[in-house]
């Protein structure tokens, strides 16, 4: 089945893209190949994967051998903390374009609202492993107009924000020239987010879910988290439709109009997760999704807090503590 999109700035962004977060060297790359060979039209990369070498690889295979052109894939990549000032924005988006070997990122993100003392160290840390901070502390704006000049000079087609709250997105929509066309964020059962995709439609923003299927990779590391794939309203449904929960789960951003993207190296569950596009999700099988919080708390349960950053005065997620 044919990949579906969403607006996203001055681009269309297809709904299912390849995460590429904890993807290991000697794996990424041919996951990417395999996902491109099979339907994908959206990579989601970043800086500090530290992976986007061996990414910028395969694209220059897949690319030069035809077997996608460069302009029918949606690359994302983002700014990480330590390049927040105006004068290092630039150098961080060349150095992911010459990894990539792109000319130019359909999306740009800032990563983290947060920022790290600058220098080539992504995780600048003091002598009690406390993150050092930049004494600086650029503003959102200094930030935000170096991005801009990227999409000026043509090196990004559109630039977003990642895990910033209601309000910091407010703030940058304020002053922004050029606006946020996405907003990638946590978002799954378990914790859906509904007030911030509600804010982000009434402000055309797109909306990425990453973690969508809970993370379940990260369970023998967390023991105490539930396993989002074996909940019983997601199995329920799973069988109802002769589906995954995995599968399941990416619908359920898909039928919510947002973007998604499942992070994965196993070649039978890169295909899996974007065979989506046979089936849909009635309104029954959405209450039944959308209630599935409620077991863990009144918000849910987020899963991606990074309370190491929360002492920082720009982390996102205070009023959650």
């Amino acid at each position: 089945m044919a990949q579906k999109s969403i607006s996203c700035g001055v681009s269309q962004m297809p709904v299912v893209g390849l995460g590429t977060w904890q993807s290991k060297k000697g794996e990424v790359g041919a996951a990417v190949e395999h996902a491109l060979r099979n339907g994908y039209r959206h990579i989601d990369c970043a800086m500090v994967y530290q992976n986007e070498e061996e990414i910028g690889e395969t694209f220059k295979k897949v690319f030069s051998e035809g077997i996608v052109k460069r302009e029918d894939v949606f690359i994302t990549s983002k700014l990480w903390n330590t390049y927040k000032r105006a004068e290092d924005v630039p150098k961080a988006c060349a150095k992911t374009l010459k990894d990539l070997q792109l000319d130019y990122l359909d999306l740009y993100l800032i990563h983290w609202p947060v920022m790290f003392k600058p220098g080539e160290n992504l995780f600048p840390t003091d002598a009690d492993g406390k993150f050092i901070y930049d004494e600086q502390n650029p503003s959102f704006k200094e930030t935000w107009n170096a991005l801009e000049k990227l999409v000026d000079e043509g090196k990004v087609k559109n630039i977003g924000l990642s895990n910033f709250n209601k309000d910091q997105i407010a703030e940058v929509l304020e002053f922004a020239r050029v606006k946020p066309a996405s907003l990638q964020v946590e978002s799954h059962p378990f914790f859906p987010n509904h007030d911030l995709l509600a804010f982000c439609k009434k402000n055309n923003i797109a909306f990425v879910s990453y973690r969508p299927l809970g993370n379940p990779g990260n369970l023998s590391k967390n023991p105490e988290l539930k396993n989002l794939l074996e909940d019983e309203n997601v199995k329920e449904i799973a069988v109802k439709h002769n589906k995954s929960p995995g599968q399941i789960l990416i619908r359920y951003q898909i039928e919510k109009g947002n973007a998604v993207i499942p992070k994965s190296v196993n070649a039978s569950r890169i295909k899996e997760n974007v065979n989506v596009f046979d089936f849909n999700l009635d309104a029954s099988d959405m209450a039944s999704l959308n209630s599935v919080y409620k077991k863990l708390g009144p918000k849910g349960c987020r899963l991606c807090w990074m309370s190491q950053y929360s002492d920082h005065e720009f982390y996102p997620f205070k009023d959650e503590l």
